[in-house]
């Protein structure tokens, strides 16, 4: 019965999201500026987390300022949902007009020679036309994209389809490393797009650095995958142009990835990634709870002897400590 239902749900999600996209942007924006009133001005979708994120993020600006860039980013978002819905029937030829690439030249000149390339992003603007970017490098490279499986297998096809329709391959982030191993043995040069700031589990928190005024535990795992199998590392500065277009400038880091001390790329990815969102501040992803693991707590589950991090709850951690 759970197959049938979720079958049903996907057969109707699909024929949705298909006969919206076959409707031109202006009458989706239309869409948009209706949902921006219910989800920006009557419901305000995950305000609290929201106004945190850029208080703490911004201390220098007022509040006036604050409010203009939340207002800002739930307009963008919505526009963000259309873009998205539109991305499943649009044309090859609109999608060049709509995400426009820069930079991509090395990027080819690095494939011709058979050097694969990691591009860092972040969720910034409307990272799903990323996945336009076989239209604009050399077919002597496959692009690839890490990302989250969703748990349900029926809709996670669904997406997959649609990021998937120009070309591009998804890699569940649990393969990624067999996948590009995979694709170095077949001596195929590969783009694969990493987008790395999340927040990570206890578990795989190994660095912590300043980013947009908060002591931020990251990503590690693309650093290291990048320097295992010899990437050239790029990283994606995305603008927004004018609504509905956007700009990717691809900015070579290094060629050399294995030279760099540990966590030096990363490093360098996230000062990049916030002069990006300081520049166009409404174009983030806010709603997300970027920074819900602190450095106090995890040093309460830290345990320096073992080097490992408990997962227990946090009040029973404190429980313990206090009867050492």
């Amino acid at each position: 019965m759970k197959k049938v239902l979720s079958y049903i749900a996907y057969v109707l999600a699909y024929g949705f999201w298909y006969a919206m996209s076959l409707l031109p942007m202006c009458v989706l924006y239309v869409f948009s500026d209706a949902l921006y009133l219910l989800v920006g001005r009557v419901v305000k979708y995950r305000h609290k987390v929201i106004w945190k994120n850029l208080k703490e993020s911004f201390p220098e600006k007022d509040e006036a300022e604050l409010q203009r860039i939340e207002c800002d980013f739930y307009r963008y978002f919505c526009d963000y949902l259309v873009e998205t819905i539109k991305l499943m029937t649009m044309s090859r030829r609109e999608l060049r007009k709509r995400m426009v690439f820069t930079g991509t030249d090395q990027m080819n000149v690095l494939l011709e020679k058979g050097v694969s390339c990691a591009v860092y992003l972040g969720h910034y603007g409307n990272w799903e036309l990323i996945t336009s970017l076989p239209l604009w490098v050399s077919e002597k490279g496959q692009c690839c994209q890490v990302y989250h499986v969703l748990e349900n297998e029926r809709f996670d096809k669904l997406f997959k389809q649609v990021r998937e329709k120009q070309g591009s391959i998804c890699i569940p982030m649990a393969e990624t490393l067999r996948r590009i191993i995979d694709f170095r043995q077949k001596k195929q040069p590969i783009v694969i797009g990493y987008i790395s700031d999340q927040a990570p589990f206890w578990n795989n928190i190994h660095h912590w650095l300043p980013f947009l005024n908060h002591d931020t535990p990251v990503l590690t795992g693309s650093e290291r995958i990048i320097k295992k199998t010899q990437q050239a590392v790029f990283y994606g500065d995305v603008s927004r142009i004018s609504r509905g277009h956007y700009r990717c400038n691809m900015q070579l880091i290094t060629t050399e990835p294995e030279k760099y001390k540990d966590w030096e790329i990363t490093d360098e990815y996230f000062k990049r990634l916030e002069k990006t969102i300081q520049r166009q501040p409404e174009l983030y992803l806010w709603s997300h709870k970027r920074w819900k693991r602190t450095h106090e707590e995890f040093n309460l589950r830290y345990d320096p002897e073992t080097g490992r991090v408990s997962l227990d709850p946090l009040d029973e951690i404190i429980r313990k400590k206090a009867k050492e």
